[in-house]
């Protein structure tokens, strides 16, 4: 049902934007970024957080940097990430597959600057084998996101 509900978005919208299904497991960075070939930080990671207010937000942020506690708080107030379980009673995507796209919940939307680091991110598509390619830019339009600057900088080798 997932993977039906962002091709519907796509869809709804007019929008042939190519969902890259695959035989792998891509419920991580690393095992997404190994199957279709491209760096860790290209994998756009999709995050829950209910904040103090009691809001649930997601945060879509480059797959090789981490939410810095700091800058999350100056930006968004207190949060903590939600249970499995949480997560998809409310976007209706498995833990692994989240992506801002065909939500069953509407929900608020920040994209963290790691990702303008690239040109092209690759979101999951609703579920634990799927992806699309899509640039920063058109993922803020679609989702009608708003930037932040919440993660850390990736370590340098």
């Amino acid at each position: 049902m997932s993977l039906h509900s962002v091709r519907e978005f796509f869809a709804s919208r007019q929008l042939d934007i190519p969902i890259i299904e695959t035989e792998a497991d891509t419920s991580t960075v690393a095992l997404a970024a190994q199957a279709h070939g491209i760096a860790p930080g290209q994998i756009a990671k999709t995050l829950a957080f209910r904040l103090a207010d009691g809001r649930v937000v997601l945060i879509v942020a480059s797959g090789d940097v981490r939410i810095d506690h700091q800058k999350f708080k100056q930006a968004l107030g207190k949060g903590k990430m939600l249970a499995a379980q949480e997560v998809v009673e409310l976007t209706g995507h498995p833990v692994g597959g989240v992506c801002p796209f065909g939500l069953a919940t509407s929900l608020p939307v920040y994209l963290d600057e790691s990702l303008l680091n690239y040109q092209e991110v690759w979101p999951a598509a609703g579920s634990t084998n799927s992806a699309l390619r899509i640039t920063p830019q058109q993922m803020a339009e679609l989702t009608q996101a708003q930037w932040v600057n919440v993660c850390a900088q990736p370590p340098t080798a």
